[in-house]
């Protein structure tokens, strides 16, 4: 497929490149921004569309406190992901599912020029997000959602995943142990990494604002969390922060799939194994094993049938199968097909 570069982004700093091989879970992609270059007025026509589907089921839980968001921003010139895994109950997740996206539609549409610094804009979404659901500076610890019910959110908190497609880039702002896994043709390459409170720079940065990561049933900030990024959780700031990780990747032609998912998968496969299912089920090998059962009804934005039902499939086969290995927690998955899909002349 060839390439107009006319107006195309410039990708600074360590970004990952198309060509480069599958980095390691320990060595994640590193932060950086976009500019937006002069050059010609030739139309950029490359990698415009995706196809994708999802699921989120409760598992193994009593209740259900992750959330999903899937939605076409800044008129359809972007496609929104986003993976929510609440903790102490549903609420924060629910708000990240109802605002973030739409935080983030008016930071890239208030910059000037087209220029987007990513990092600018998705730390000061996670920032504002936070702030909300704390209640700011006037809320007295409530958070009022639209129906005007409020509620104190000082124990109450979610990880936050969001991934932003675009013609020429993906944008994933990590916050949190939800994990966004790339299949470029066979090579795995993780785009984000899981904030654990163990991780050694996590764990100094704790204990340089003078709290102490303690293994209780596994390393968790002051014995309680184990994440070491999050939103909400005010109970424990200045320890636990909402700032996010950006990673951006330039696109390839060869990129096949994302998967953007919860811990309830994380914890019980790798990212090897999990692109292979996702492989092998877009090829045909697999289907869903409990095509009937209302549990397991994925859900699905196309724009070709043919690669959304492999998509949603996909997605859920993954759930599936981390029922199956014994998940304990609640499981969210997205499937992103990254190839662009045939389009018939008929």
């Amino acid at each position: 497929m060839h390439r107009k570069r006319s107006g195309s982004f410039k990708f600074t700093d360590a970004i990952v490149p198309s060509g480069e091989s599958s980095r390691s879970e320990e060595s994640p992609p590193n932060i950086c921004k976009t500019e937006k270059l002069d050059g010609d007025d030739e139309e950029m026509n490359i990698f415009p569309y995706v196809s994708n589907g999802w699921i989120s089921v409760i598992g193994r839980r009593r209740v259900m406190e992750d959330a999903v968001a899937v939605a076409e921003i800044l008129d359809s010139s972007y496609h929104f992901f986003g993976v929510y895994d609440g903790h102490g109950g549903s609420d924060v997740a629910n708000a990240c599912r109802d605002q973030l996206h739409r935080r983030v539609e008016a930071g890239i549409g208030g910059c000037d020029g087209g220029i987007v610094d990513w990092n600018k804009v998705m730390r000061y979404c996670f920032m504002k997000m936070d702030e909300e659901v704390g209640g700011g500076s006037g809320c007295g610890g409530e958070i009022i959602h639209d129906v005007g019910k409020a509620m104190s959110v000082n124990t109450v908190g979610s990880t936050a995943m969001a991934v932003v497609v675009g013609k020429e880039a993906i944008v994933v702002a990590n916050c949190g142990d939800s994990r966004t896994v790339l299949c470029r043709d066979t090579i795995v390459v993780p785009l984000s990494r899981d904030h654990k409170p163990d991780l050694p720079d996590e764990r100094q940065r704790v204990e340089a604002a003078g709290g102490r990561i303690i293994n209780w049933n596994g390393y968790r900030v002051l014995g309680v969390l184990d994440t070491s990024r999050s939103i909400g959780d005010h109970y424990l700031k200045p320890f636990v922060i909402s700032e996010p990780e950006v990673c951006i990747y330039e696109r390839s032609e060869s990129d096949s799939f994302l998967i953007i998912a919860s811990d309830g998968l994380w914890d019980v496969m790798t990212n090897e194994f999990a692109c292979e299912i996702v492989r092998s089920c877009f090829d045909g090998n697999f289907t869903t094993m409990f095509p009937d059962n209302t549990n397991f009804v994925p859900q699905t934005i196309t724009t070709t049938p043919t690669t959304a039902a492999s998509a949603s499939e996909a997605a859920a086969l993954l759930a599936e199968l981390a029922m199956a290995r014994g998940s304990k927690d609640n499981i969210t998955v997205i499937v992103v097909d990254l190839n662009k899909p045939s389009i018939s002349n008929n």
